[in-house]
């Protein structure tokens, strides 16, 4: 387990601020908003597997938008009352790193809109698989 120290050495200010205290970086500014590369993202903070390129969707809120989680064990739903909204915030199970919030907006067949921070996650490229060697 990591200690603030940890974090705020490791992490850059605005990673630090969105998974550490809970902000929200401002919509279409950040690095995977409008990243379609195929892949996974994981918590920024201890490098889970949280989302796939696979269950990516343009919500053209700004934010990367997921329909579901890898697993859905791995994120967890907490209640937002902050601001005087009625907010479900969901957060990296492992670690509980601020992720974003979660909306029943979102595509079928979930219906669900993850709204992530992209400083709340990093992009791992899939490796494209060696077609001589399959079967």
């Amino acid at each position: 387990m990591k200690t603030d120290d940890d974090y705020r050495r490791d992490l850059t200010d605005m990673q630090y601020a969105v998974t550490r205290l809970k902000h929200t970086e401002p919509a279409f500014t950040g690095a995977y908003w409008d990243h379609w590369a195929k892949g996974h993202y994981v918590c920024v903070c201890c490098a889970t597997p949280l989302y796939s390129s696979e269950d990516k969707f343009d919500a053209g809120c700004g934010w990367p938008s997921y329909s579901k989680a890898i697993d859905a064990a791995d994120v967890s739903e907490v209640h937002d009352g902050s601001h005087g909204m009625r907010r479900t915030e969901i957060v990296c199970r492992a670690c509980d790193a601020h992720l974003g919030h979660v909306f029943p907006d979102g595509p079928a067949p979930t219906g669900m809109r993850h709204c992530v921070n992209s400083a709340s996650v990093a992009f791992v490229a899939q490796v494209p698989s060696d077609d001589k060697n399959a079967t």
